[in-house]
C-alpha cells in the first residue's frame, strides 16, 4: 500500500468518526521547464501530514508506508510536539503505518 492510499484510508475513517481534517496538498508547478511539486506554506520543513481535531482534542499525524522512514525534519517536529516523549506515550503526535490500523481505529474512535 502506498503512503497516498494509506492517507486516504485514514482521512476517510477520521471523517466517518467526526474529526475535522487538515492536509496541505502539494501543488504541481513547472519550474524552468520541469514539473515539480511545491507546497505553498511558510515555516519549518517536516510538518506532520494530517492535523485532526474533535471535541477539544488535536492530533498531529505523520503517515508512512510500511517501510517509510522519518526525515530529520519530521523527527524535529515530533520532538517539538511531544516534548521528547516517544510517540506512543504522547497522545497528540503519532507516526502511523498501515500495520497500525487497530491502533488508528482505537485513537479515532
Amino acid at each position: 500500500m502506498t503512503e497516498r492510499e494509506f492517507q486516504q484510508q485514514v482521512i476517510q475513517l477520521a471523517a466517518l468518526r467526526g474529526w475535522m481534517i487538515h492536509h496541505a496538498r502539494p501543488a504541481r508547478v513547472r519550474v524552468k521547464g520541469k514539473e515539480t511539486y511545491r507546497t505553498p506554506v511558510q515555516g519549518h520543513k517536516g510538518f506532520p501530514d494530517l492535523v485532526l481535531a474533535r471535541r477539544g482534542r488535536v492530533l498531529m499525524i505523520e503517515l508512512k508506508a510500511s517501510k517509510g522512514r522519518l526525515s530529520a525534519e519530521q523527527m524535529l517536529w515530533g520532538r517539538a510536539l511531544s516534548g521528547g516523549v516517544q510517540p506512543e506515550e504522547f497522545s497528540g503526535w503519532h507516526v502511523w503505518r498501515p500495520y497500525d490500523w487497530a491502533e488508528i481505529e482505537r485513537v479515532l474512535a
